[in-house]
């Protein structure tokens, strides 16, 4: 029988319907091959499947995993507190990379660019594209650009993949009972920055865009899991970690990762906070004993890493509030935020 249903513009905000439209996409796209992971930010090619051994042509193969990822980007406002278009697509492949415990490589860009599209617009696009390559060592290497005709995109559109090498893969399937949950700083402003330009608010707070490689290399040996929390926030990720890890994670509401800006524009706007996407942020679990370790090597980066909750047996997610009440954390659903990153 013929599927009429429309895609709708919930689908690809990052809740529950986005669920629901990645997995019947999944379900026609079965054949993986030897790649694992695919359920995760990257897939991963055991590079020992090329070779009869750890050692080729002289070459020690230590770091034996390929991880590759890949995006895209349709933001509104182009240019925001923070950064643009160009600086989200990069840094968010390289975060995807990341938080797999994987060392990026190298990117691939690939634009499309509608009729009229100032020039001087797409050089500033660039130049944040080539100023992140320069600062983490990692090169755009291949890439494609076309440009369409007036009306049939709305300005630019931005696909980034890249390629990693790892010798331990972090999966978001790994938490454990015990283990703490920990973010490495405020949560949201990503969101906040693109909100208050696109509706003329006025805010001190910037974009959280960057690249996370330095510090989830610098804490990765100790982390169960790890996720970056950009489209459905953290409520998204966090039930996704748990769902995969069939665990229960509990946030404590005291030590929630928002400034106080933050939870106001949310209100203002009537979305939950826990929704607001960030772009260089991570949530990861970690053993107890490696918690307050990870803390401190974190707060050398960010002075606002934390711990925020609890691994328990069970399943969902859930907040213990600051009255000692116990509330459920679910998927987002219905229209979030469109056009964000």
């Amino acid at each position: 029988m013929k599927n009429n249903k429309i895609i709708e513009l919930e689908m690809g905000g990052g809740g529950k319907k986005s669920e629901e439209l990645i997995g019947s996409i999944r379900n026609i796209l079965s054949v993986k091959g030897k790649w694992q992971n695919t359920k995760d930010d990257g897939a991963v090619y055991d590079l020992k499947n090329l070779w009869t051994s750890n050692v080729h042509n002289g070459h020690s193969m230590s770091t034996s995993k390929l991880v590759f990822t890949t995006d895209a980007f349709i933001v509104d406002p182009l240019f925001f507190p923070g950064g643009d278009i160009g600086k989200i697509a990069i840094c968010g492949t390289l975060n995807d990379l990341s938080v797999m415990g994987a060392k990026p490589i190298g990117i691939s860009l690939s634009i499309v660019i509608e009729e009229g599209f100032l020039q001087s617009d797409l050089e500033k696009i660039i130049s944040s594209i080539q100023d992140i390559s320069k600062k983490t060592s990692v090169p755009i290497v291949t890439g494609d650009t076309k440009v369409t005709e007036k009306g049939k995109i709305d300005k630019i559109e931005i696909t980034t993949s890249g390629v990693g090498l790892a010798s331990k893969i972090i999966s978001n399937d790994g938490a454990k009972a015990g283990d703490d949950i920990i973010v490495s700083g405020n949560l949201g402003e990503h969101a906040v920055a693109l909100l208050a330009k696109r509706f003329n608010y006025q805010t001190k707070i910037k974009s959280d865009c960057q690249p996370l490689i330095c510090e989830i290399q610098s804490v990765s040996k100790y982390l169960t899991s790890c996720k970056d929390p950009t489209r459905g926030g953290l409520s998204a990720v966090l039930n996704e970690m748990a769902e995969k890890s069939k665990t229960k994670f509990v946030l404590e509401e005291k030590t929630l990762p928002y400034k106080k800006e933050t939870v106001a524009i949310s209100e203002l706007l009537g979305i939950d906070v826990f929704s607001f996407p960030s772009e260089g942020r991570f949530v990861a679990t970690v053993a107890k004993k490696d918690s307050q370790k990870v803390i401190g090597i974190l707060k050398k980066y960010n002075k606002s890493a934390r711990i925020i909750g609890e691994v328990q047996k069970g399943q969902e997610v859930w907040l213990k509030t600051k009255i000692g009440a116990v509330k459920k954390i679910e998927v987002p659903r219905g229209k979030l935020i469109p056009r964000i990153c």
